[in-house]
């Protein structure tokens, strides 16, 4: 689920947005990043892309909004400054006169070559409550002096961010699970697509868009063939009687017609006993989902319960049938990087035992319930989805052998894809980008007296999610337990050292864990990984979801500390 924002943005489908993803690190001269941290998976505050406005004085981020007419040759600068009651008042009142000083225009009027203008408006929709900001009770969000009492970022830096990107040539945005793990996540990523498209930076030569940085290998490749519930191959819509229509005729079975449940929804269903049957391939979700007792519940309530996996991992342990798996090392097939390349995969080694790939397992199966794929290896399932899904029709392990990679949408074989999206026209029916203004929303939950600290969970550079491959090797030697990073201040003023074994709790649940006393986080704040079962890290975690997507809250959790 952490993979389906970049869907639901402006610029659905979002990854390579305006140039290939993998130019944008050798050739933007500007990289804005978020929702990533150094050594660790630790995000970090993106506060300014959020509320910033390319090319405009400080005083004026929150209250002018900053719009982009990307047919221009130039890059057209026009400005509409909110002139509500509200919005005055947030910026002192002066931030038109700045506007019209820093660009050298006045109100509703042009500069001689047209170039840039001044307008003014009554409500720009930017505020808490929207056009109730006329009323005058509800501040605007943006100003740098709140985004930094929300964010703990100074204001000066959100200024000299929002500069940097504004300013730069060819600028490029990058983000994390910092980002999308969030209850209000897909917001987020809008946020970030409104930033590169009023900048221009997107389907132009003027920056390389918005790229989302991959949790795992071939997440984008699964969200491309519709492992979403909502989604069929190439993203149409199961709601699509024509693209429901063009599968049906390939797969010669209906297709329903409502979307599927997603994984927060399976296990309510399985727990409430609707739900008789669930195949898990390749996850360890006792482990990496939140609720992690929640999760066990809904395992046990399920009446029959499948797992492919490479190791007996403690999902597999509840499972009634456990089917062992080949890895990547032994597959033969495709995979897709973040910015939508095609490439080969082929086995370095063969399975051992009994192990079969997922697609041998997955075709097996089928046989045996005498409901064939009519796929009898990668190649030709490859193949068939250039069939569902036109935007494939090009791709073929022949060309993927020869070529080396090959970018989608690609829709026929003799032409070479494309790198660069939205050139001429959008993904929306009318080809233009829908922008959404997306306020400040707090998280699902907050710290309070008994829970006074926020726990951040992600990854260590040394481990590989759940870790059932990484704990198995030299890396162990690297990252032996889940420590929890704990800030010098809140050490000492809960009487914590370095070393020390503590209990974790949350509202969820409890956790055993590691102290290490670090200035990695920010007081206040903790962080861990989930790399090690044992320690029960996603039993703290809660339920809450993204609206949209329904990808977990990861990253705010109140918990306390125990010596």
């Amino acid at each position: 689920m952490c993979g389906a924002h970049p869907v639901r943005s402006p610029l659905r489908p979002l990854p390579g947005a305006g140039g290939p993803a993998r130019e944008a690190g050798r050739q933007a001269d500007r990289l804005l990043g978020g929702g990533q941290g150094r050594n660790t998976g630790q995000p970090r505050s993106l506060g300014a892309s959020r509320y910033s406005r390319a090319g405009l004085p400080a005083a004026a981020l929150g209250p002018a909004s900053y719009y982009a007419d990307l047919s221009a040759p130039h890059g057209d600068r026009h400005v509409r400054v909110c002139t509500a009651t509200a919005c005055f008042a947030a910026s002192g009142g002066g931030h038109l006169a700045e506007v019209e000083r820093e660009l050298g225009v006045t109100a509703h009027t042009a500069s001689p070559r047209g170039d840039v203008s001044v307008q003014t408006v009554r409500c720009l929709g930017y505020c808490y409550a929207g056009p109730a900001a006329l009323d005058g009770d509800t501040p605007c969000t943006g100003p740098p002096d709140r985004v930094a009492d929300l964010t703990g970022v100074p204001a000066p830096d959100l200024v000299a961010a929002a500069r940097l990107y504004g300013r730069a040539e060819r600028p490029a945005i990058v983000y994390g699970l910092g980002v999308t793990e969030h209850l209000h996540g897909t917001d987020g990523v809008r946020s970030l697509a409104n930033l590169a498209i009023l900048r221009g930076a997107v389907g132009t030569d003027r920056g390389y868009g918005v790229n989302p940085l991959r949790g795992q290998n071939n997440v984008q490749g699964a969200s491309d063939m519709g492992a979403l519930p909502d989604l069929l191959p190439g993203y149409g819509k199961v709601t699509d009687a024509a693209v429901r229509s063009r599968a049906e005729d390939v797969w010669g079975a209906p297709v329903p017609p409502w979307p599927g449940l997603r994984i927060p929804d399976m296990f309510a269903a399985a727990r409430a006993g609707d739900l008789r049957a669930l195949w898990i391939i390749g996850e360890d979700i006792c482990a990496t989902d939140p609720g992690a007792n929640q999760v066990a519940r809904a395992l046990d309530a399920c009446p029959l319960v499948v797992c492919n996996e490479l190791f007996l991992s403690e999902t597999a342990r509840r499972a009634d049938v456990v089917l062992p798996a080949a890895s990547w090392l032994e597959k033969d097939g495709t995979f897709v990087n973040f910015d939508r390349r095609f490439q080969r995969v082929r086995p370095a080694v063969p399975p051992p035992g009994q192990a079969r790939t997922d697609f041998d397992i997955l075709r097996a199966v089928a046989e045996a319930m005498e409901a064939g794929l009519g796929c009898p290896a990668p190649a030709d399932a490859l193949a068939e989805c250039g069939r569902v899904a036109p935007v494939f029709a090009g791709l073929s392990h022949d060309r993927l052998d020869r070529e080396g990679s090959v970018p989608w949408p690609c829709p026929a074989p003799h032409e070479p894809g494309e790198a660069k999206l939205y050139t001429e026209r959008f993904s929306t029916p009318d080809g233009r980008a829908h922008l959404a203004a997306a306020p400040h929303l707090p998280p699902g939950e907050q710290p309070d007296d008994d829970y006074p600290l926020v726990l951040v969970t992600g990854r260590r550079w040394a481990h590989y999610n759940s870790g059932s491959m990484t704990r198995r090797g030299g890396n162990l030697a690297l990252d032996p337990v889940d420590f929890l990073d704990l800030h010098p201040d809140d050490a000492g003023r809960y009487g914590l050292r370095d070393g020390q074994g503590v209990t974790v709790e949350s509202r969820h649940g409890r956790a055993r864990l590691v102290v290490r006393v670090s200035e990695q986080t920010a007081p206040g704040q903790v962080f861990c990984s989930f790399h090690f079962p044992s320690s029960g890290v996603n039993r703290l975690t809660s339920d809450v979801a993204d609206t949209v997507t329904s990808c977990p809250e990861y990253k705010v959790t109140a918990v306390r500390v125990r010596g």
